[in-house]
């Protein structure tokens, strides 16, 4: 992942370097902008932490879920020429597979399909036509849906539960414009700090509890339209 965290900064450090350009002569105040873009969530998944375990599985067990490509809607809402609050729209499915300790592959998790409310606070800058921004917020992930993955039917799971958290996200990116009506294209990156707590049931006993760390990059790129 160095070369997104490189990219991430890489939109940081020219929006610092155009906090000092003035800022565009048209006046965005009360603008709206709308995104529709394709949108990458790349996922971590990994155990930090084992709460119950009456199994006993295997020492260095250690679990990761998949990347998932969906297509997201974004709204923004310019309070001035450039600050603006920007929520999305959209959800995207998981699964969670053994890495080390179990099979590798192993399916834990079917089906989890993530909510991520997320709400960011966003500088604009203008620089060479281009209009760079930084941004940050509050994360909601909801999971609307989960499944015992395949290889934990066997041994007995009828339910599985992942845990609704509060989190927080880091926003870079740039629209650029094309034309004078308001369309453009836009590239974004989140990095988003949050996690989750897996539950595995057998029948009403809870049989294993973990702790994972989530913190998802989401990349996007796609068309806006301002107005």
């Amino acid at each position: 992942m160095n070369h997104l965290l490189a990219s991430a900064c890489t939109a940081i450090a020219l929006a610092t370097i155009a906090a000092a350009t003035p800022a565009a002569a048209q006046d965005r105040a009360g603008d709206i902008q709308v995104k529709l873009v394709a949108t990458g969530v790349l996922t971590d998944g990994e155990i930090d932490q084992f709460n119950v375990d009456l199994v006993g599985l295997p020492a260095g067990t250690n679990t990761a879920s998949n990347d998932n490509f969906v297509p997201t809607i974004a709204a923004e809402y310019f309070v001035t020429d450039n600050f603006s609050i920007e929520t999305i729209a959209g959800t995207t499915q998981h699964d969670v597979d053994a890495i080390a300790g179990l099979p590798t592959g192993a399916q834990l998790v079917s089906d989890a399909l993530l909510l991520p409310a997320t709400v960011t606070a966003k500088l604009h800058f203008d620089i060479l036509g281009m209009k760079p921004y930084v941004g940050a917020g509050p994360a909601y992930f909801i999971w609307l849906s989960d499944k015992p993955g395949a290889a934990t039917i066997p041994l007995g799971v009828t339910d599985t539960d992942l845990s609704d958290e509060l989190g927080f996200a880091l926003q870079a990116g740039v629209d650029v414009p094309v034309g004078d009506d308001g369309f453009g294209v836009t590239l974004d990156a989140k990095r988003y700090f949050i996690g989750t707590t897996a539950r595995w049931f057998a029948g009403d006993t809870l049989a294993i509890e973990t702790e994972h760390n989530i913190d998802p990059w989401v990349l996007s790129a796609g068309v806006s339209y301002r107005f």
